[in-house]
């Protein structure tokens, strides 16, 4: 079982709702946390269901761990990429949890904990891809063959990264001189209306793709500057 800390995104079930407390099972774990109204969302709430009701999965941080083990948790502090990729690393556990059962039979629920101790599920099975020694450490040679084996073969999901920026310029020569800036082969940059432009990327990696849109983006605006070029990020 992973160790639960202060800061840590996880993936949860709602199972009541009581007065102005939400209650919820912490999927991966034996533990439950629980919610109060002002966390659930920003502004006022008149009806707590429009939120969540029993049954939901909804991703939470965790605000506190008290000293009698109650966990205190926010909704409202997850942003939409948190939420989609705590989302995606859960349906990625899933299928390889699914793939362990077709291989190791009975013994699948030892293997996951011994790896839990160490890592993530999803992590350690990634990087036994490029690392088949350390899942052979754990699994007889011939069963992590075939583990790897199937992995390999799977294509990864391909989402996308996109954000909005604005750009402007009173140079007579200001389009121009935008179109060379905004040129790159490593993103997707569109123009939209007035100032104002869409960069996109596509990609099966959200980390490595998001990293490289604020590194594009940053250069944009290194850019702008020693051009006198208005520049921001919706």
């Amino acid at each position: 079982m992973e160790k639960l800390e202060e800061g840590d995104l996880v993936l949860c079930i709602v199972e009541k709702i009581e007065g102005t407390m939400v209650f919820v099972k912490i999927e991966g774990t034996e533990k439950e946390g629980s919610i109060i109204t002002s966390e659930i969302a920003p502004g006022r709430i008149r009806n707590i269901r429009d939120y969540v009701v029993p049954k939901k999965k909804i991703v939470c941080k965790i605000l506190k761990i008290g000293d009698n083990g109650n966990i205190y948790l926010s909704l409202r502090r997850v942003s939409l990429k948190e939420r989609k990729e705590i989302l995606e690393k859960y349906d990625n556990e899933k299928k390889m949890v699914s793939i362990l059962k077709s291989i190791l039979k009975e013994k699948t629920e030892k293997v996951i904990e011994e790896i839990k101790k160490e890592n993530s599920l999803v992590e350690f099975l990634e990087e036994a891809k490029t690392n088949p020694k350390i899942l052979e450490k754990i699994i007889e040679k011939e069963n992590s063959e075939r583990i790897l084996l199937i992995l390999n073969s799977q294509k990864k999901k391909k989402s996308i990264i996109k954000k909005e920026f604005f750009l402007k310029t009173t140079n007579p020569n200001g389009m121009t001189l935008i179109k060379n800036m905004l040129n790159t082969n490593e993103a997707e940059i569109r123009y939209l209306a007035a100032g104002k432009y869409s960069i996109k990327i596509e990609s099966s990696d959200l980390k490595k793709a998001d990293n490289k849109i604020q590194e594009i983006l940053k250069n944009i605006e290194n850019q702008s500057k020693k051009k006198g070029f208005e520049f921001s990020v919706k």
